[in-house]
């Protein structure tokens, strides 16, 4: 219990020393007890706050002044007040923004230029350009790169959407712009080639190769068995053996312990 008391104790006191330490914080306790005007009693503890609107200074509640298009914010830090949208901060005053055609007004604060073309326009410099789109192609999501891209089945070349051409036994992949072989081929500069497999051998899993079945090597393109010696078995591998317990390997035969 007594040490649960000292834990809430410290607690308190950190508290009280980090909420000391915040600039310009709307809280704080008269050293009458009194709660000023235009303030509340805080929630828990002890002390008041100031409502919104409102900023503590010398143990009192002062309005911010928000200047025209502009409007107070809930932060206790940096003025209180920030510009309206399509405005942008000016020393203590709120500008407008000079908006190109075919833009739209965004946030200005942090020193953000307050403005982004509509769709189908892109920034240069203070205007917005008009996105030119090939044919085969169409507006892109991003405001980044040429504003632009190419439909499905057809690739970027320069200024134009040039259709892929997709070899027999191949297909489109997921990107739209790219093609891949069909299992059991592999691409050979423009087209794609049969995997030849050879006796003994199966296509692996990607469907790009292929293996020799278990017992097997791979020589060349051919799949060759291999002798396992008495008291041995093929390894978890497949392609080589290892002794039987508690035999020992010695050149390609397991001897007795």
């Amino acid at each position: 219990m007594r040490s649960r008391a000292r834990k809430s104790l410290l607690t308190t006191s950190l508290l009280s020393v980090l909420l000391a330490s915040v600039p310009g914080a709307a809280f704080s306790q008269t050293s009458t007890g009194t709660t000023p005007p235009n303030a509340h009693a805080r929630p828990y503890g002890t002390g008041w706050s100031c409502d919104f609107g409102y900023r503590e200074a010398n143990e009192s509640c002062l309005a911010i002044k928000a200047p025209a298009n502009a409007h107070v914010m809930e932060f206790t830090f940096g003025r209180g007040w920030e510009c309206d949208r399509g405005y942008r901060e000016t020393g203590e005053a709120c500008a407008k923004v000079a908006m190109p055609a075919n833009a739209y007004a965004t946030d200005s604060s942090g020193g953000r230029r307050g403005w982004d073309c509509e769709r189908g326009y892109r920034a240069l410099g203070e205007t917005c350009m008009a996105v030119n789109v090939p044919e085969n192609g169409h507006l892109a999501d991003s405001n980044y790169g040429t504003g632009w891209e190419c439909d499905r089945g057809f690739g970027v070349a320069g200024t134009a959407c040039v259709a892929v051409a997709v070899p027999a036994n191949a297909y489109l992949q997921a990107s739209g712009n790219r093609w891949k072989c069909d299992r059991g081929f592999r691409q050979n500069n423009e087209s794609c080639d049969r995997i030849e497999i050879p006796q003994n051998g199966y296509l692996e899993p990607s469907g790009e190769s292929w293996r020799c079945e278990r017992g097997y090597n791979r020589l060349e393109a051919s799949c060759a068995a291999f002798t396992v010696p008495a008291n041995a078995h093929i390894a978890n591998s497949g392609s080589s053996w290892e002794c039987n317990q508690p035999y020992r390997r010695q050149g390609e035969a397991c001897i007795g312990p």
